[in-house]
């Protein structure tokens, strides 16, 4: 069948049409973006402003009628940490349904970290053993981990690039005080995934990942999914620090790096890096399947 995964992040609008069936791989047949910034919308109290509203809005309708155009009957549609933090939160799911006819539907960063972990479990398979699952999105960072198709530890923090970005760095903070929050949130949560022992993988997933990967030499996505692709710490620390000093059209000539996230890659780097130490991990293999992939794989599922 053909049906559409309608993800509604921090930064970007992103609609996936895909043919699928129960028991095979979700093949990608036509992608539809838009960078909605919503974690720029919100105003002091944290409620998505009525521009932002708007957008949104007006980016499900376009996404809805992409998606008709497409052939899809159905459509998953999810909201993740953006909305989720907003105050006004229902407001704005209303706006949505009431003028779209989508049904949006908003994850707990839980169920953002369990279903990301279903996707890299079918991407990898039984043979990868205990996995360990990282997602750093714009809003929050996510992590995995476990042995099943569920994983035994599912955690999300308020990490994610673009949130931090705007929180600290343009807020005047320096890295090195961004550097400790990042590293004493992620200590604290920590104990939970390493009580349940090593990775035999661990593994990396979603657009700040794959473009730091990039950054330090990993294959363009022209290559195919199939080609592996790693995250070495060797040379991720050396990237961190020069990105403290690299100035924002620096940024955008590094490869992998498109204008709607560059300005929030420092900020990407500092948890990427974080992540590594603290759960003492040399390398991060960069999987092509997500949490749109895990939506798609648990609806299947229950067919």
């Amino acid at each position: 069948m053909r049906m559409g995964v309608l993800d509604i992040g921090s930064n970007t609008g992103h609609l996936l049409v895909v043919d699928a069936f129960r028991g095979g791989p979700p093949v990608a047949a036509h992608s539809y973006k838009e960078p909605l910034r919503l974690a720029e919308h919100l105003d002091a109290d944290n409620a998505v402003t009525e521009e932002g509203i708007s957008r949104l809005v007006k980016y499900v309708i376009e996404a809805r009628a992409e998606a008709e155009d497409k052939g899809c009957t159905t459509i998953l549609a999810f909201a993740t940490s953006a909305v989720r933090d907003a105050v006004n939160a229902d407001d704005v799911i209303a706006r949505v349904t009431e003028s779209s006819g989508v049904d949006l539907q908003v994850l707990a960063g839980e169920d953002e970290a369990r279903l990301t972990f279903l996707a890299v479990r079918r991407w990898f398979g039984w043979s990868a053993g205990r996995l360990g699952v990282f997602d750093i999105g714009g809003g929050s960072l996510e992590i995995g981990a476990g042995s099943d198709e569920s994983p035994d530890v599912a955690q999300s923090m308020a990490l994610g690039a673009g949130r931090l970005t705007r929180e600290w760095l343009d807020a005047g903070r320096s890295q090195a005080e961004l550097r400790l929050h990042v590293r004493a949130t992620i200590a604290d949560e920590a104990g939970a995934v390493l009580r349940g022992g090593s990775f035999d993988r661990a593994v990396a997933t979603s657009k700040t990942f794959r473009s730091l990967a990039r950054i330090c030499g990993a294959a363009p996505s022209s290559e195919g999914r199939f080609v592996r692709r790693v995250l070495h710490k060797r040379d991720l620390s050396p990237l961190v620090e020069q990105l403290r000093t690299l100035p924002a059209d620096g940024v955008l000539h590094l490869p992998g790096v498109s204008p709607d996230r560059a300005h929030q890659i420092q900020a990407g780097a500092i948890v990427a890096e974080a992540t590594m130490d603290l759960f003492d991990l040399t390398e991060l293999e960069i999987c092509p399947w997500a949490l749109r992939e895990g939506v798609l794989l648990e609806h299947l599922d229950g067919l």
